[in-house]
């Protein structure tokens, strides 16, 4: 089904029920559409989702991949990676809070726009909040308070956590044939 972004209110409900390909976050009564399908958002999308699920009995987490996370009761994000801890319950909605929820920028998508997405995740008690863009190779490690730090290399760390990724390794993916 096919809605032009924020045209048309919907209930919860009825945002719940909507099949959306693909899906989109629901803001406060409207949809809003996701940039994504370009090669290097995909082939980074799957690297990081690869690295995460090779290590998840290590780090004792779960990965999810494209997956609604209701940040709060009028508000549901999608994130492209989500990680929560095994000892929460799986659930096909997230509703628990995630350890870490992880961003790969698209070409039409802007910093700026998706820190109003990272303090919805922070808002609704994420810790941990990664924005990777492609385009030019950096990790956005955010802050709760709405600044964040650039990395390009070496390790990535979610404080708190065994979480740790190589940045040079998942970026590498772009170079693959």
């Amino acid at each position: 089904m096919a809605f032009a972004a924020q045209s048309l209110y919907l209930s919860v409900e009825e945002y719940l029920k909507t099949p959306f390909r693909p899906d989109v976050d629901y803001v406060d009564g409207y949809i809003e559409e996701r940039n994504l399908g370009e090669a290097d958002h995909g082939a980074l999308q799957f690297a990081i989702a690869s690295y995460f699920k090779a290590r998840a009995r290590e780090w004792n987490v779960r990965m999810y991949l494209d997956t609604r996370f209701q940040v709060s009761a009028n508000k549901f994000r999608v994130p492209d990676v989500t990680i929560v801890s095994l000892d929460q319950p799986k659930e096909q909605i997230i509703r628990n809070t995630p350890i870490l929820c992880v961003e790969v920028l698209s070409p039409e998508d802007t910093l700026r726009k998706m820190l109003v997405r990272v303090q919805d995740y922070y808002a609704a008690g994420v810790l941990h909040v990664w924005i990777f863009d492609p385009q030019v190779r950096s990790l956005f490690v955010c802050a709760a308070g709405g600044g964040y730090m650039e990395v390009h290399s070496g390790l990535a760390f979610a404080p708190g956590t065994p979480i740790a990724v190589n940045i040079g390794e998942l970026f590498s993916a772009l170079d693959e044939d």
